[in-house]
């Protein structure tokens, strides 16, 4: 049976308050939930149903999510649509709800295009967003101030000098993981912390040149797939799609390594054209076989290290996305995920001793 369902004036009244997609897809399971979505305009195309009726499926991406919806013919909505534009940033607000069918959906849904003010707000984030990406970049530059290599220090504080906006909004990838505005910082900073915590199990390891490789793995994607300074999209630019982020990302190591001072540095152990090239070995080989793009091969410690690293991150992530967006197809059980290879089981929760069960 129907759930009996708030009107949209009713819903206006009450001010359910403003979610982001993130939120709603995890907060409207099992339940229809009356609230306010902002986001950017991804894509908008008029379709036809099998039936001939017209709507328009219209994509809006916020910091971390999109979302796709629908306005049929018969809807205010689908009028708004046809006035709307691809890029401009709007409010939502609706009665959302998880269908099993097509995940995360909005009924009785109507919009309004955001002023500049709320535009501006949108794109620098909320409170949590922020800070989530501020912690990232710092504890980014301060593994980087633990490094004893000058050579690796000095490009790595380069870089981040240099890029260090753009580096904050790119994404790390299109689909599968951190697919994102700032993406790439929350997957880069975790792997970091990650790269310096094996480090510290495997003493073998070149603690400096593993985490450099990190910083730099997936920097090609600064160019590859970098929103602009006011955007949620992701747009393709010809030199990503023609020489992708593994070749992009040793260009760009080649063109700040030049801008060392690597004269003051001559009879440093080992040689600077020594560290240089096992530097872009770790670029060249992060992706760990041929099939999956690389060049070459991990044939390093330190290579083979970084794409179990960035292995584990992306993998870890892609099951936290699982959770919250895939249905579940029974108790515990989530829908497969084709780049996983798998149906996500729920985890097991940690253990905690209650006050009763205490032998103490």
């Amino acid at each position: 049976m129907e759930r009996c369902l708030p009107k949209l004036e009713e819903t206006i009244m009450n001010d359910p308050g403003r979610k982001t997609v993130t939120q709603l897809r995890s907060e409207c399971r099992g339940i229809s939930l009356a609230a306010r979505l902002r986001g950017q305009v991804d894509e908008l195309t008029k379709k036809e149903s099998s039936n001939g009726k017209p709507y328009w499926e219209m994509k809006v991406r916020d910091a971390g999510d999109v979302l796709t919806l629908r306005a049929w013919s018969d809807t205010d909505a689908f009028a708004a649509c046809q006035e709307l534009a691809r890029g401009e940033c709007v409010e939502v607000e609706g009665e959302f709800a998880v269908n099993g069918s097509f995940g995360l959906d909005a009924r009785r849904w109507r919009m309004r295009v955001l002023d500049p003010q709320e535009t501006a707000e949108l794109f620098v984030g909320g409170e949590e967003e922020t800070a989530a990406l501020e912690k990232d970049f710092a504890d980014v530059r301060e593994l980087v101030q633990t490094m004893r290599d000058p050579r690796l220090r000095g490009l790595c504080e380069l870089f981040l000098q240099e890029f260090g906006p753009r580096f904050q909004r790119a994404s790390a990838a299109r689909h599968n993981h951190h697919a994102h505005r700032g993406g790439l910082l929350r997957h880069t900073g975790q792997m970091m912390r990650s790269a310096s915590a094996v480090c510290s199990a495997y003493p073998v390891l070149n603690r400096d040149l593993l985490l450099a490789g990190v910083l730099f793995h997936d920097c090609g994607k600064l160019w590859e797939m970098c929103p602009p300074e006011a955007g949620f999209e992701i747009p393709r630019e010809l030199r990503g799609e023609l020489l992708g982020h593994i070749s992009i990302g040793i260009e760009a190591v080649n063109a700040l390594w030049r801008k060392l001072p690597l004269e003051t540095w001559r009879g440093i152990e080992p040689a600077s054209e020594d560290v240089r090239l096992h530097l872009l070995h770790l670029i060249a080989s992060h992706h760990g076989e041929l099939q999956f793009g690389s060049p070459v091969e991990p044939k390093t410690p330190e290579a083979i290290a970084l794409n179990m690293v960035d292995n584990l991150d992306a993998k870890l992530e892609m099951l936290a996305m699982a959770y919250t967006r895939q249905p579940e197809i029974a108790p515990g059980i989530h829908e497969r995920v084709k780049a996983l290879n798998t149906s996500p089981v729920k985890p097991l929760p940690a253990f905690s001793q209650g006050e009763e069960e205490s032998p103490l």
